[in-house]
């Protein structure tokens, strides 16, 4: 055997680390993987996972200058947009329950309680990690992750390694849907929230009629027992919304990569 015979290692090991780029970026900006509680060494595992198959199919081709080049770097940077476009549609779908409960905690009075999400790592309101919280399990119990899974390995038919980026239609859809994002976390927390400013004019009208009625002693506990209430019987629908806006999220990932 010569020398020529050899493989090249060095080679397969930067086939390996491109493969692993768009479905890494991907399961970074997603919901649930892109999550601080996910070890790195599963992401890791995930993306190379998820990046064999297009060493097999023979997607993968390494600039001849290697990755640590100027066509490899911009070779890197486009496998990132792609990467980045499919998972950030379905964050977006997530964020949209979240900027909903934090608009039914304020108006329930409960903007001062902040507890740490555990999928960001960041402070939110109790209402909205509930709702986000409900949304993950929502994304689990459709087998989002799994059509994630597909859409990033049907990718690479329709948006080839070096030679395509996501078109400018497809671009416009991710824009168009940050957009759809806020009126669907408006019509998630419209039912609740509509409500509670109904109630909270009512009470103001009582204080204004009875001096004696104190605002924070009235006024908060009902805003907050009425609005576990509503929030137990809107519960279903918001159910509902979120769903359906976690389906569009997941249809606009499929048709980012060209299923």
């Amino acid at each position: 055997m010569t020398p020529a015979d050899l493989p090249n290692v060095e080679l397969m090991l930067q086939s390996a680390m491109l493969a692993m780029v768009r479905p890494g970026a991907a399961l970074l900006a997603a919901p649930v993987f892109g999550s601080t509680n996910v070890p790195i060494q599963l992401r890791l595992l995930l993306a190379l996972a998820l990046g064999m198959p297009a060493i097999g199919i023979g997607a993968i081709a390494v600039p001849a200058t290697g990755l640590l080049s100027w066509p490899g770097l911009l070779l890197v940077a486009g496998e990132v947009v792609i990467g980045v476009t499919l998972g950030f549609a379905l964050q977006m779908a997530v964020a949209a329950t979240l900027i909903a409960g934090e608009a039914i905690s304020n108006t329930m009075g409960l903007g001062f309680a902040m507890m740490v999400d555990p999928l960001s790592g960041t402070m939110n309101t109790t209402i909205g990690q509930f709702l986000t919280l409900l949304a993950t399990t929502l994304f689990l119990a459709a087998d989002g992750h799994l059509q994630l899974a597909a859409s990033i390995a049907d990718s690479y038919a329709a948006l080839p390694v070096g030679n395509g980026l996501a078109d400018r239609d497809a671009m416009t859809r991710v824009i168009e849907f940050g957009g759809a994002m806020f009126r669907a976390a408006l019509s998630i927390a419209m039912p609740v929230a509509f409500a509670l400013v109904v109630i909270q004019l009512i009470v103001g009208v009582i204080g204004r009629s009875a001096p004696a009625f104190n605002l924070m002693s009235v006024g908060l506990p009902a805003t907050l027992l009425f609005g576990l209430i509503l929030l137990a019987i809107a519960l279903p629908a918001m159910a509902d919304a979120i769903a359906l806006l976690l389906g569009d999220a997941l249809a606009l990932t499929r048709a980012l990569a060209g299923r």
